[in-house]
């Protein structure tokens, strides 16, 4: 069996839901729900589209930390808590995929766990053998 790699980014929170920021197994990443959270545990102010940009950060420093990166990201699943205002997501995900997007699936839920949170990104990222 592959080894687990787990990292953490909130420990108390992670810990009272029971769960990871991420986890690589053999070269599979695979990265929790993430909504745009700041360092002191408020939520990223602004709207939709700084979120989705905080959200990309947080993804892409817990694939860093397990050996990945964004071109390795082959599915992507995004939660909005308002469909129309698309375009505010779009803009961040096009800066941070560019010419190699991932799969992605785009779901509006009525709620996230915060109210101030509109948007949540799940990553799945494959590492290349020889990386």
């Amino acid at each position: 069996m592959p080894e687990r790699q787990r990292i953490h980014s909130n420990p108390e929170f992670e810990r009272r839901f029971a769960y990871c920021r991420a986890m690589r197994v053999g070269d599979v990443i695979h990265v929790s729900g993430t909504a745009a959270s700041e360092p002191d545990g408020s939520v990223t102010p602004g709207g939709m589209g700084p979120q989705t940009e905080r959200c990309l950060s947080i993804i892409e420093r817990a694939l860093d930390d397990l050996g990945g990166g964004m071109a390795d990201v082959v599915r992507i699943r995004i939660y909005v808590t308002d469909i129309h205002q698309f375009d505010s997501v779009a803009e961040p995900l096009q800066r941070a995929f560019g010419d190699s997007p991932p799969t992605s699936t785009l779901v509006e839920v009525s709620a996230l766990v915060d109210p101030e949170m509109l948007v949540e990104i799940e990553a799945e990222a494959i590492i290349d053998a020889a990386d």
